[in-house]
């Protein structure tokens, strides 16, 4: 049997030290990645191997040669352009048609036991065999179910932690019948996992997972690079190690020369020909490459040093990973996370703070301090999004410098010339941060449209009209001392998951455009933005039938922007209204729970006072709406989505309606009702917005305030769905008391676990498990169903160390019952 070894990848994200070598040839414990894989491939008897080449492909070649020196028999496969996994391979089908073959990647570290796995394969008959393992963070690999007899059911590529049911994943290593490459089309890219392995799947072919036990590292990152080192000192993975053990866990090579008077405190390894002087300290977990020269004094503490390196006298080198043919000069300091590319100079004395990139044949002068990463003036960061955009406290988290750098890295994902809107809430923070990020818009080649102070939803339907994408920076909600910076897409929405990773990893790589100087864009401030949308917001939605109501309502503007837009809007809509707290407050960019909370209150007694038809109060970027009804009773935000979509499925009498699949199922009962039917949708907002703005949607709502009007727009905005809840009760001649009254109850309950990082994918794995039989619904975390109708919803936060879970049942005990139950599963699996 022949292997194919794909080794064309580009390692984007281990750069700088992929900068200027290919990601199988760094290496670990001084020994390319990749010839650790060709050694086991050897070890079980696969000699003939195939390298698929892309990236760098001469380097690879160049130092591999044919496989001699390694006994055995090497070819290429060169790629012209990137073809994904499947298309490199078959690149390479001419060398591969007679036989099965096995791929393996060129840049993971295992140990794995490919002779069980060829035989497994043989065993099953299979078509295709993926050779499978189980690790903590499941998140940056292709999560993969079997089933009892180890047969693939299902496939699911770098999932979000809402998607993530299971801690089995896809190695990359496959056995293959030739007859494999019938499902891949020559010169395009393809994938196995996206594309080939749902059509095997599809058309029954025999797809096996095969769950590997031992040692496996996805050598994708800096900390997993580093991490990978310690494994093979630890002896924690079975590969060759060059050298000889002279003391328990040292490792010494060919030619080194060691002074006696040197400590050395391993596991550590000290590459050919290195040498290491008197006073020196070396401890565990370091590598020292080939030919490198460590100076007394200097301490070495989980350092990676790549050949030919100079450690200079004094200097101090922790958890650091420094490239080749680079100078460390006297007492310097490189600190734990920081990357020194090749052909670098550290001058004297100078400090590299951790997390710290340096690019190649960059210079450090002497007695610098250097805290960010140096050519692109940024630091790299491992999760730019959260749930509202990027947030952080204000000048801690969120600096005029960050701003900056992410509507950099945002320009660069757009075409020069590109326009982009801005806008901002009341709040000073919001103001300057803008400022910076308009600078920054301009400097790489984008025009701007910034709009200023205006209601989120008019930011976004602006945004809609003509621009490639739009930049929000508001006050997260409730937190007084933190913004959000929010991106938008060509359609005002956020940024989608894809469109998130693609900004995240410009940001990461800190390679941002610049424009030249007669590219620079323009600036200008749009007028008439409020008759704009107003316009257009009472041009789209149904009014009939409100002038004649002589309805009274009354609005809570919450001294936020939302106040802006009303007084043009109600005059036009020729309702009688009274509005209170209309004017900006600056001091006041959002609110508390309680606040909030002690506002409705205040609403309900003038409603009810002022024999109002009902109060509505906006959040203060006008985004999401609170409802009270004609006696001054709050209307829990979770009903007053029921309200909604009883009365808007009442009148239109078909269509459908986007939820998020938290929602209670009373939800789908008052659709059905009326003769419309739920879509149900993951719990994040780009993908209920996503749904909500398809052909035939007529609703969509998160529960919290937030409400999609279709025929308006894509997006959640607090004035849109009070005008068409003007218009329903109107026409409706119903109270919202008595709406309510005729929806059920529902009786869903909530609870937040913590769970550590580490365990979240092992407990969604429990979580499958303890389901066994039930029916279990993945469109977001994993609902399990039971037979009676009551259901539990389990759902790992993105961004925090918590699991969420959802239970309903038909009572409170019953769905508190429930809860208990599923938190012990929870519980179980994070101890």
């Amino acid at each position: 049997m022949k292997a194919v070894v794909m080794a064309g990848g580009e390692g984007t994200r281990l750069r700088p030290m992929t900068s200027s070598m290919p990601k199988p040839l760094l290496p670990v414990v001084n020994r390319p990645i990749m010839e650790h894989v060709l050694r086991l491939l050897k070890r079980h008897g696969l000699n003939e191997t195939v390298v698929t080449v892309q990236f760098l492909a001469s380097l690879v070649k160049n130092y591999f040669g044919d496989g001699e020196e390694l006994g055995m028999e090497l070819t290429y496969a060169n790629e012209e352009k990137p073809l994904g996994t499947a298309g490199s391979v078959k690149n390479a089908e001419e060398a591969l048609k007679d036989d099965a073959f096995l791929v393996i990647s060129g840049d993971a570290l295992t140990d794995f036991d490919l002779t069980d796995l060829i035989n497994f394969h043989k065993e099953k008959g299979a078509l295709v065999t993926v050779c499978l393992t189980r690790v903590p963070n499941p998140l940056e690999f292709g999560i993969t179910i079997v089933d009892e007899e180890g047969k693939v059911e299902r496939f699911l590529e770098k999932p979000t932690w809402g998607q993530v049911f299971s801690d089995t994943v896809n190695t990359g290593i496959y056995v293959m019948e030739p007859e494999v490459f019938d499902y891949v089309d020559p010169d395009v890219p393809v994938d196995w996992s996206g594309d080939v392995f749902p059509q095997l799947m599809k058309e029954g072919k025999p797809v096996y997972g095969y769950v590997a036990e031992g040692y496996w590292e996805d050598v994708g990152t800096h900390e997993s690079y580093v991490k990978a080192q310690a494994d093979v000192l630890e002896g924690k993975v079975d590969v060759d190690i060059d050298g000889f053990e002279i003391s328990p866990g040292v490792w010494v090579a060919e030619g080194a020369e060691v002074h006696p008077d040197a400590v050395l405190r391993g596991p550590l390894y000290i590459g050919d020909y290195a040498k290491v002087e008197a006073g020196a300290e070396i401890r565990e977990h370091t590598v020292v490459g080939s030919n490198v020269v460590v100076k007394s004094g200097a301490f070495m503490h989980k350092a990676v040093v790549h050949d030919n390196v100079y450690v200079g006298p004094h200097s101090n080198l922790r958890g650091c990973v420094v490239g080749k043919n680079t100078d460390i000069m006297r007492a310097a300091r490189i600190e734990d996370g920081a990357v020194i590319g090749d052909e670098c100079l550290i001058g004297e004395e100078s400090i590299v703070q951790g997390n710290v990139r340096v690019y190649p044949f960059k210079t450090i002068e002497a007695g610098a301090f250097v805290n960010t990463s140096v050519i692109w003036e940024s630091r790299g960061q491992a999760h730019l999004f959260g749930a509202r955009g990027v947030s952080g406290i204000l000048n801690v988290e969120i600096t005029p410098e960050l701003a900056v750098r992410l509507a950099g890295a945002y320009a660069t994902t757009l075409k020069k010339g590109s326009t982009v809107t801005t806008a901002r809430d009341h709040s000073r923070g919001a103001r300057a941060l803008k400022r910076a990020v308009i600078s920054a818009l301009q400097a790489s080649a984008i025009d701007v449209r910034d709009l200023e102070n205006v209601p989120l939803p008019v930011a976004r339907q602006q945004t809609a009209r003509g621009s490639a994408g739009g930049i929000m920076i508001r006050t997260t909600p409730g937190v007084p001392d933190s913004v959000d910076i929010m991106f938008f897409d060509g359609q005002g929405a956020d940024l989608s998951q894809g469109s998130q990773r693609k900004l995240d990893r410009v940001f990461a790589r800190q390679e941002y455009r610049r424009a030249f100087p007669g590219e620079i864009g323009d600036l200008h401030f749009p007028s008439s933005v409020y008759d704009s949308y107003t316009g257009s917001l009472l041009r789209n939605v149904d009014t009939t039938g409100i002038a004649e109501s002589g309805l009274k309502v009354v609005v809570d503007a919450s001294n936020g922007s939302a106040g802006l837009v009303l007084p043009s809007l109600l005059g036009k809509l020729g309702v009688d209204s009274l509005t209170i707290n209309p004017g900006l407050d600056e001091s006041r960019p959002t609110e508390s729970a309680d606040m909030r909370r002690s506002g409705l209150v205040r609403l309900g007694e003038i409603v009810a006072s002022s024999r109002a038809a009902f109060g509505v109060r906006f959040d203060p970027v006008g985004e999401r709406l609170s409802l009270v009804d004609e006696k001054g009773r709050i209307i829990e935000d979770d009903r007053a989505l029921l309200v909604m979509l009883d009365l808007i499925a009442a009148e239109r009498r078909s269509g459908r309606v986007a939820l998020p699949v938290t929602t209670t199922r009373i939800a789908e009962q008052v659709a059905a009702y009326h003769g419309t039917q739920v879509e149900w949708t993951t719990t994040s907002p780009d993908d209920l917005t996503r749904v909500g703005g398809e052909e035939g949607a007529i609703f969509g709502g998160d529960g919290k305030g937030g409400f999609i009007v279709p025929e308006f727009s894509s997006v959640y905005d607090g004035t849109a769905a009070f005008v068409r809840l003007i218009g329903l009760v109107a026409r409706t001649q119903l109270t919202l008391s008595q709406i309510d009254a005729r929806i059920p109850r529902a009786h869903v309950l909530r609870r937040d676990l913590a769970t550590p990082w580490a365990v979240k994918g092992l407990v969604m794995r429990r979580v499958v498990e303890a389901a066994g039989d039930r029916f279990v619904d993945t469109t977001d975390g994993v609902r399990v169903v039971e037979t009676d109708g009551r259901w539990v919803m389990v759902l790992p936060d993105p961004a925090e160390a918590v699991t969420h879970l959802w239970a309903e049942g038909p009572d409170d005990a019953s769905a508190q019952a429930l809860l208990d139950e599923w938190s012990a599963v929870v519980d179980s699996a994070g101890r």
